[in-house]
């Protein structure tokens, strides 16, 4: 009983024990969520099994296991390096992209994504290729993501117009833009049922003013058939942009998002 009377003569736990605690918890899950379906996780099974074996080594007093053990750890930890430097990367890649430190983000890559957006909506427009483009605001959107194809690929205008193309096999549906990442493609979108809209408004409108109804989402929209240039938030659609008109209204949705809201301008439902 000598360890439960140590343990009970510990000093009292503070705020500081629990933030300690809490923050630890939180790498672990982390770390735990990085491996989870990589080769880390054999990894790590393998180290519980070396971790197990030494503590079993000493308590069981065989010290040739012992001695072993403690002069493999040196050089597991250079062997980890090596073998996983893939995975290390992309661990401190996902990292970097944490919501904390893409609140200090600056603005030059939200409006390099804008105009990737806008220079493939524009080419789209004059081919006149459907396309329906949702940007994720505050409210993910990862129920839509893992109803279409994920991607996770750099936002550029040769993968917007390479995804639209008619021969495409993701052409059909919606791609999901998150900051400047293309999360998904081939995504479907509830369409709206307002009675009020004009019945020259496609599905793909449709879909647009249904997604921006449920959350705070914007999504752009060319038509197939006219090649005109839409955009729908909080289930309102503006008709007839043009990419000068876009892009200020892609900057004061997406750039302005944590400020003040701006007064929106007149919509068309006809």
């Amino acid at each position: 009983m000598t360890w439960l009377t140590a343990l009970l003569r510990r000093p009292p736990i503070g705020w500081w024990d629990l933030v300690d605690i809490l923050v630890v918890s939180i790498l672990i899950y982390e770390v735990l969520k990085l491996i989870r379906g990589t080769r880390a996780v054999q990894m790590a099974l393998g180290g519980s099994v070396l971790v197990a074996l030494f503590y079993g080594s000493r308590w069981g007093h065989l010290e040739t296991v012992n001695w072993l053990i403690r002069n493999l750890v040196g050089y597991l930890v250079f062997a980890v390096i090596v073998l996983f430097q893939s995975d290390i990367r992309r661990a401190l890649a996902h990292l970097g992209r944490a919501p904390f430190f893409r609140y200090f983000a600056k603005a030059e890559s939200a409006e390099e994504s804008i105009e990737e957006i806008v220079m493939a909506t524009g080419m789209l427009s004059t081919q006149r290729i459907g396309a329906i483009i949702a940007v994720e605001r505050q409210i993910g959107l990862r129920n839509y993501v893992e109803g279409g194809i994920p991607l996770d690929a750099v936002l550029t205008y040769d993968l917007l117009l390479s995804i639209f193309r008619p021969s495409s096999p993701l052409h059909d549906g919606a791609v999901i833009v998150q900051d400047d990442r293309v999360a998904a493609a081939a995504c479907f979108l509830p369409l709206t049922v307002n009675p009020k809209l004009s019945k020259e408004l496609g599905s793909r409108h449709r879909a647009a003013i249904g997604l921006t109804e449920e959350n705070d989402s914007v999504a752009i929209v060319v038509s197939e058939e006219t090649g005109g240039i839409s955009l729908a938030a909080d289930g309102r659609i503006e008709r007839g942009l043009d990419a000068d008109a876009l892009r200020a209204r892609l900057r004061s949705l997406v750039l302005q998002r944590r400020g003040p809201r701006a007064r929106e301008p007149r919509v068309q439902y006809t």
